[in-house]
C-alpha cells in the first residue's frame, strides 16, 4: 500500500498508549489531516511507580507489550511520517532511560519525551482541529495518568498553558486503591487538587474563555456517564458530578448499576478523574464543559503536516526567542550561514543514513546558531553557558525535550575547552555539528562578514581537514593562534586535526569556496 500520504502519531500516557494514522488531503489549497486508523490500549503505566519514582518491571513489560503490537501498524513507515510523543511517566520516572531503550527498541521508532507545557501545546491544537475554528478564548482541560493539562486558547495557538501533577492514575494509587472510594478519601483528593489548581485559577479566571471542553479519556468517561445516567444533560456539569460522587460513596466504586455507559477499562480510576474534575470546576468557576476530540495525538498529526508544509512552529519559537532575548540577528545570521556551510560541506554520511538520524541536525543546528547569544542578556561571562540553560530549561513549543538537549550541548561546546563534555563519544552528526559552530564562531569573531580564502573543511572518520589560505591566516594573526589552539583542543579528544594553508596557486577541495560567498550578508555583497 502506498502511504506516503499518511502520517502516525503515537501518544504513550501514563494512562493508556494510542496510534492514530491520519491521511493529508488537500481541499482548496488547504491541507487537512483525516483519520483512518486508531488503536488504543490501557497500560497504567503511572501505577507503576514506586515511592522513589522507579518504574516496575511489570510495567516496563506492560508497555513494551503493546509497542509491539503497534509496532506492525507502522513497520512500513518512513521515519519522518512516525512521531512518538512520551508523557509524565516518562518524565518523572528516575529509570526512564531504561524504560525509553527498550520503548524505542519494540516501537521501531523513536520517541521524545515532551515537557508539560509542550505537551499542553499539542493537546490544545488537537482540540482546537477537531472543533469549528472560534476566534474567541476556549479552555481545554486534559486529565490524563499522571498530570493534568490546562490550556486557554484562540484560534489554534494556545494563550495560557500549565502541566499539574495530578493525574487519574497516581491519584486512584494515593486515594482509590482498586477503585475503593470513601467520603473520606474523596475529600482529600479533592482538596490536593483544589491546592494545586490555586496557582492558575486567579491568571485563568482574568483570561476568561467562552467555552470549555475536556479532552481526555477521563472528560470523556465523564460525559458519557453522566448523560446516560441522567445526571446531566449535556456534558459535565457540577450539579451532574455531585450527584455520581454521592453514587460514587454509596456503592463503594464506580462498579454500579445506577452508572450507565460506562467502559470496564474506566471503572477503577473515574473516582480519581472525577475528584480532580470537580477541583477544577470549583477552582476555575466552570459553568458547563464539553467533549473535546482529538486531544494530544491529533495535535502531534498537525503539527507534523505543519514540518512538511513549510510552517514548523520551531522556527517560530527561534524567533520569538530571538526578539525576548534581543539577539543580534545579523552576527546571529553570519555565523549560521557559516556553520551550515560547512557542515554541508562536511558530513559524510549519506542521505539515507542522515534519514535515519532520529533528528535533523542541520535544522537544529541553524537554530542553535540563531540562538547561541541568548546568554548575553544574563551575562557576557561565559554567556554561551548561559545560552545552554536556557536551551536545556526553558519551555520551546515545538520542541521536545530530546531536541532541547542538543541545542543547549552545541550551545554549551560551541567555545571553550572541549574536555567539558565527551566530544568523541557523541554520534558523529552531533560532534561535525559542535566543530562547525566552533570554527564558525572563531572566524566570526570581529563580528564582520568576511571573506574566507580558499576555505574548505573534509572529514574522514575522526581526521579533520581543515584548508584555508596561507596569506589570509598570515593577515588574521589572532585567528590562526585561536585555530591552533582548536586543533589541539580536538587532538585532546582523540581526534586528528590538519590545519592544511593553501597557497595561492593551489587547489583545493572545494574550489567553488562556498563558504565565503553564503557568508557574504546582505549589506556586504558586491553592488
Amino acid at each position: 500500500m502506498e502511504n506516503s500520504n499518511l502520517l502516525a502519531a503515537v501518544d504513550l500516557g501514563s494512562n493508556s498508549f494510542r496510534l492514530s494514522v491520519g491521511r493529508i488531503e488537500e481541499r482548496e489549497g488547504v491541507a487537512h489531516i483525516f483519520a483512518i486508523d486508531r488503536l488504543k490500549e490501557t497500560v497504567r503505566l503511572a501505577a507503576g511507580l514506586d515511592d522513589k519514582k522507579i518504574l516496575s518491571d511489570e510495567a516496563i513489560e506492560r508497555a513494551i507489550s503493546v509497542l509491539n503490537r503497534f509496532s506492525e501498524r507502522i513497520q512500513d513507515f518512513h521515519p519522518s511520517q512516525v512521531r512518538a510523543i512520551a508523557t509524565n511517566t516518562f518524565r518523572v520516572a528516575k529509570n526512564k532511560e531504561v524504560l525509553l531503550k527498550k520503548a524505542e527498541e519494540a516501537l521501531g521508532f523513536p520517541i521524545q519525551v515532551v515537557s508539560g507545557p509542550e505537551e499542553a501545546r499539542l493537546v490544545f491544537s488537537g482540540v482546537a482541529h477537531e472543533l469549528p475554528f472560534s476566534d474567541k478564548n476556549r479552555l481545554v482541560v486534559d486529565i490524563g495518568g499522571g498530570s493534568t493539562e490546562f490550556i486557554i486558547g484562540q484560534g489554534y495557538q494556545p494563550v495560557l498553558v500549565k502541566s499539574l501533577a495530578i493525574g487519574c492514575v497516581s491519584f486512584t494509587k494515593l486515594y482509590f486503591p482498586n477503585g475503593a472510594v470513601t467520603a473520606e478519601a474523596f475529600k482529600k483528593a479533592e482538596i490536593n487538587a483544589r491546592n494545586q489548581i490555586q496557582v492558575l485559577s486567579k491568571s485563568y479566571r482574568k483570561q476568561g474563555w467562552a467555552e470549555a471542553f475536556g479532552s481526555s479519556g477521563s472528560a470523556k468517561a465523564l460525559v458519557a456517564v453522566l448523560q446516560a445516567s441522567g445526571f446531566s444533560e449535556r456534558g459535565i456539569t457540577l450539579a451532574g458530578m455531585e450527584k455520581l460522587k454521592k453514587v460514587l460513596i454509596k456503592t463503594g466504586s464506580a462498579n454500579s448499576p445506577l452508572l450507565l455507559d460506562l467502559k470496564e477499562d474506566r471503572i477503577e480510576v473515574l473516582p480519581a478523574g472525577l475528584a480532580i474534575m470537580m477541583a477544577a470546576f470549583k477552582e476555575l468557576k466552570i459553568q458547563q464543559m464539553n467533549q473535546g476530540e482529538g486531544a494530544l495525538r491529533v495535535g502531534v498529526l498537525y503539527d507534523m503536516l505543519g514540518r512538511k508544509t513549510a510552517t514548523d512552529i520551531r522556527s517560530g519559537t527561534v524567533a520569538q526567542y530571538m526578539h525576548r532575548y534581543r539577539v543580534d540577528t545579523k552576527q546571529a545570521a553570519r555565523v549560521r550561514l557559516l556553520a551550515e556551510a560547512l557542515y554541508g560541506s562536511a558530513l559524510t554520511l549519506s542521505k539515507k543514513e542522515q534519514e535515519e538520524w532520529p533528528h535533523d541536525l542541520r535544522l537544529l543546528l541553524g537554530w542553535a546558531c540563531d540562538l547561541h547569544e541568548v546568554g548575553l542578556s544574563i551575562s557576557q561571562s561565559s554567556y554561551h553557558r548561559h545560552s545552554a540553560y536556557v536551551l536545556q530549561h526553558a519551555d520551546m513549543p515545538g520542541f521536545s525535550k530530546d531536541e532541547q538537549t542538543i541545542l543547549s550541548r552545541l550551545n554549551f561546546v560551541s567555545q571553550g575547552k572541549l574536555n567539558k563534555t565527551e566530544v568523541g563519544q557523541l554520534a558523529d552528526e552531533e560532534w561535525q555539528a559542535i566543530l562547525c559552530m566552533r570554527l564558525a564562531l572563531m572566524f566570526l569573531r570581529n563580528r564582520q562578514a568576511i571573506h574566507l580564502e580558499n576555505l574548505a573543511l573534509e572529514i574522514k572518520g575522526k581526521h579533520i581537514y581543515l584548508s584555508i589560505s596561507k596569506r589570509w591566516l598570515t593577515n588574521h594573526p589572532l585567528t590562526e593562534l585561536s585555530l591552533t589552539n582548536e586543533k589541539h583542543d580536538w587532538e585532546g579528544s582523540g581526534f586528528e586535526f590538519t590545519i592544511n594553508p593553501i597557497s595561492q596557486n593551489q587547489n583545493v577541495v572545494d574550489s567553488g569556496d562556498p563558504c565565503s560567498q553564503r557568508l557574504q550578508s546582505p549589506e556586504n555583497q558586491p553592488r
